[in-house]
């Protein structure tokens, strides 16, 4: 393949198009001086995203050059923006100096910044993982790896074809690998950067090989994925492309975790969906599970209890070291709040690791990790308060002295923002810097000693001797008083009023004035470069305190949070139950003024409730907050409740609500279908069943058929801890057949004021449904309710012939007489209050009066 021919081109432009060349698929961000500028159809493109001002500057080949440019010291906040799009930007800087010879400067790629990749806080959200992922299907099964490179975490599992959604929405990926000759339709149900690359890039000699050469293994055993090529491949493009992007090696990714399913309590995307673990129904931060339990006072505390909630465990012994840790934090809430006062100031140190590792820290990164790291005694002293059970937690919190005092005597209290500037350094740390910066600090003495003298041997008493950025030094006088000057006044620039000089002396100071400034800056970069270099040998017990820092702040968060609402320690058996006592709603209850709350109880003589009652009356919330508990409790949380006693849970369904799948070409009755499926093929009796409204997307007899099989299988086959919401009356009458089925129902009470619902679960099946009256309190016009009510009595004493189903909208029987008409009555009826005007009003009082 020739190469193309750019020669017709400026050199500029020339050098431009070779680069973007081997950058096709991004914007480039090409720095010239104080801008990144973007040409051609990267301009056009910038200007739709970002909603900058696009223009026309030159020509090239005969062709006008479309730009567009961002501030450099701005462009963080272009990139966030970009990245949150989707785009992915490779970053063009200056690599040599413009002085220092003709022709182009000398320009390349230094990083590319891609949804998935990206480590800067500016980047990121504080309280959310960015995780890349890359997948490649083998037949029925898909192997797995994604990494967060902020963080250094890097994993990797197999999985059948068909968990893909499940994985994707237990990952959340910002950005995800794939052969370019693979499709999924889950792939386009989530909210991610979709990156093909060629399926020969996913290739096993190759993913070991790039594996081995990073970890400085001979082989991948101690991985596990010796004998799994296809993992070998995935992780090894995952870890090529991650390294691709930063431009250099990944001292801070030190191992990588096998998953396996057998490890979590698991939940299909369906399940984290419904319960709004870290995201509600309307695809927001709030109000979610996470949202409501997230007490933390740090982001790496937030990002961690999120990854707990979306991977509870089955391990009990790591659950009872949890629970150990949070319990003396309860039963001590002064060691607690002497936790959260300390952890309240301290940086984000998972991600500043993660940016020493990469040489990418900034000077106030480093300040935020001296102040936390010097913050570590209190913070464990504080948890040493909670007794013995906090010993293994606080021995994670040590750091060497040595790379902290180095730290502590290297930056200023307050270093600049940005190393460019200056002013990052410690005075007396260096005495190359120091001196370099006294010749600097004595201009202001120079400039007013020289000042006196010239106003002396001049005779210009307004003479004035100043400096700034654009004009230098100079010598300044009025126009009036320009005659006076002296001979070796030499004119630097003429202004309306005034007119500058130079002297040689003046001059000579200018020169090592700004050279001084010149080396101070190169000097102040050559000491931090070398303290990053000396802090990124200590990555590993970096990265250990932060996540005993994370741990810390959940546990104590959690402990903070139970005292405040009352929560609990379940208890964990091994004997196959869920029993609740007085469970409430973990994120209803702290949006209402008073909750009721609710017992649960499933053994192995009741194994599945079936749940009645009317719309709002609370099955829904009751369901929902059963299995709220549940997860919490998998996670070592305390929980919502008077007592718990959770037996072995494997997994967690949902099958609640309804919402079509556009993008997958399927209806909502295909889709609750679909997830029935899923729940009656892959439920054991360790799972917890959520069921609500099953058969309600089809015609009536259709849904009450299948509703009642469903039931009838789960009580029969699957034998899980269900709990069954339905209103078909019809399905109450099972527990006659299958004793482990127990009816219960939440009532409402019809009072003169309207209709109130007690949202308290008692035993039996529900008496009646409260349709119309729920129709009513939404505001359904009163004439239609009227309407509604004369059609329900007339279908409740439909009979269905044995030949098939009756038509529900057609009478088959003589009505009853009705009453005597009534116009007034009739009238009554007809009106809307809501709908009419005063003027209105009166007129039909008036009519009704005419009618009696």
């Amino acid at each position: 393949m020739t190469a193309p021919d750019y020669s017709h081109h400026t050199p500029m432009m020339q050098q431009y198009l070779r680069i973007k060349s081997e950058h096709p698929d991004m914007l480039l961000f090409y720095r010239m001086g104080d801008f990144y500028e973007l040409f051609f159809e990267d301009a056009e493109r910038a200007s739709r995203l970002l909603d900058i001002t696009l223009t026309t500057r030159g020509a090239t080949a005969g062709q006008p050059i479309k730009m567009a440019g961002v501030p450099y010291h701005a462009a963080e906040q272009y990139l966030a923006r970009l990245a949150k799009l989707g785009e992915s930007v490779a970053i063009c800087e200056q690599l040599s100096d413009p002085k220092a010879g003709k022709g182009p400067v000398e320009r390349g790629v230094v990083r590319i910044v891609t949804p998935g990749t990206v480590t800067d806080d500016a980047l990121l959200d504080a309280r959310q993982d960015a995780v890349m992922l890359a997948l490649l299907p083998q037949g029925g099964s898909l192997a797995l790896a994604w990494m967060t490179l902020s963080s250094g975490r890097f994993l990797a599992k197999l999985a059948r074809r068909d968990q893909l959604a499940s994985e994707l929405a237990r990952l959340g990926p910002s950005e995800i690998l794939f052969p370019d000759d693979f499709s999924d339709p889950a792939l386009a149900s989530i909210q991610a950067a979709l990156t093909r690359r060629p399926a020969w890039q996913f290739d096993a000699e190759r993913g070991k090989r790039l594996l081995c050469e990073h970890f400085g293994l001979a082989d991948l055993a101690a991985f596990g994925l010796e004998e799994e090529p296809p993992l070998q491949a995935v992780a090894g493009l995952l870890l090529d492309y991650a390294r691709h992007t930063q431009r250099t090696a990944l001292p801070h990714v030190a191992g990588l975790t096998l998953e396996r399913d057998s490890e979590y309590v698991l939940m299909d995307a369906a399940a984290r969906r419904t319960l709004e673990i870290t995201e509600t129904l309307r695809g927001e931060a709030a109000p979610t599970l996470a949202s409501e339990l997230d007490a933390c006072r740090t982001a790496l505390g937030s990002r961690l209890l999120r990854r707990w909630l979306h991977h509870p465990l089955r391990d009990r012994a790591v659950l009872r070291a949890r629970q150990a840790t949070l319990a003396a934090l309860m039963e001590t809430p002064e060691a607690g709040r002497a936790a959260r006062d300390v952890l309240r100031g301290m940086a984000d140190l998972e991600r500043i690791a993660a940016r020493v590792a990469l040489r990418s820290a900034r000077p106030r990164d480093l300040a935020g990790l001296r102040d936390s790291l010097q913050r570590l005694p209190a913070l464990a002293a504080a948890l040493t308060l909670a007794g013995a059970t906090a010993v293994a937690l606080t021995a994670r919190l040590a750091f060497p002295e040595a790379p902290l005092a180095q730290l502590a005597a290297a930056l200023k209290p307050e270093p600049g923002a940005v190393l460019r500037e200056g002013g990052v350094i410690a005075d007396g740390y260096d005495a190359e810097l120091d001196a370099l910066r006294q010749l600097q600090s004595g201009c202001g003495d120079f400039l007013m000693a020289m000042e006196a003298r010239e106003r002396e041997r001049t005779g210009i008493a307004n003479l004035r001797v100043e400096y700034n950025k654009v004009s230098g030094f100079y010598i300044e006088v009025t126009r009036a008083q320009a005659e006076k000057v002296p001979a070796d006044y030499h004119r630097r620039q003429t202004l309306k009023n005034v007119e500058r000089y130079l002297t040689p002396e003046l001059k000579e100071f200018e020169n090592k004035y700004l050279s001084a400034a010149e080396r101070s800056l190169a000097r102040e970069k050559l000491l931090y470069d070398a303290l990053l270099e000396r802090l990124a040998a200590h990555i590993p017990p970096l990265q250990t305190v932060a996540a005993a820092v994370g741990e810390a702040d959940v546990l104590a968060g959690q402990a903070a949070l139970a005292l405040e609402r009352r929560y609990v320690l379940p208890e964990f058996s091994d004997e196959w139950g869920l029993s609740i006592e007085a469970g409430r709603h973990p994120v209803v209850e702290a949006r209402v003024d008073a909750f009721i709350p609710n017992d649960l109880a499933l053994d192995r003589t009741r194994r599945m409730l079936l749940i009645t009652g009317p719309n709002m009356g609370g099955k829904s919330t009751y369901m929902r907050q059963a299995a709220h508990i549940a997860l919490m409790a998998c996670c070592g949380l305390a929980v919502p409740a008077r007592r718990a006693v959770i037996g072995p849970v494997d997994q967690i369904y949902t099958r609640v609500g309804s919402s079509d799948d556009l993008a997958g070409g399927r209806s909502t009755f295909m889709v609750e279908m679909t997830e029935t499926a899923g729940i009656l093929h892959g439920a054991t009796e360790h799972s917890l069943i959520l069921m609500d409204e099953i058969g309600r997307g089809t015609s009536t007899f259709d849904g009450i058929s299948i509703a009642w099989a469903v039931a009838r299988h789960m009580a029969e086959k699957t034998r899980a801890y269900t709990l069954f919401a339905t209103h078909y009356f019809e399905l109450t009458q099972l527990n006659q057949e299958f004793r482990t089925l127990a009816n219960v129902h939440l009532d409402a009470v019809e009072t003169p004021s309207g209709l109130t619902f007690l949202h308290a679960v008692e035993d039996g099946p529900a008496s009646q449904s409260y349709g119309l009256q729920v129709a009513k309190l939404a505001g359904v016009p009163a004439p239609v309710i009227a309407a509604a009510r004369r059609k329900l009595a007339l279908l409740e004493t439909l009979q269905v012939s044995q030949s098939g189903q009756g038509d529900l909208f057609a009478p088959v029987f003589t009505p009853p007489p009705e009453p005597a008409p009534s116009p007034a009555l009739d009238r009554l009826a007809a009106v809307d209050p809501d709908s009419l005007t005063p003027r209105q009003a009166l007129e039909a009082l008036y009519e009704l009066k005419k009618l009696m």
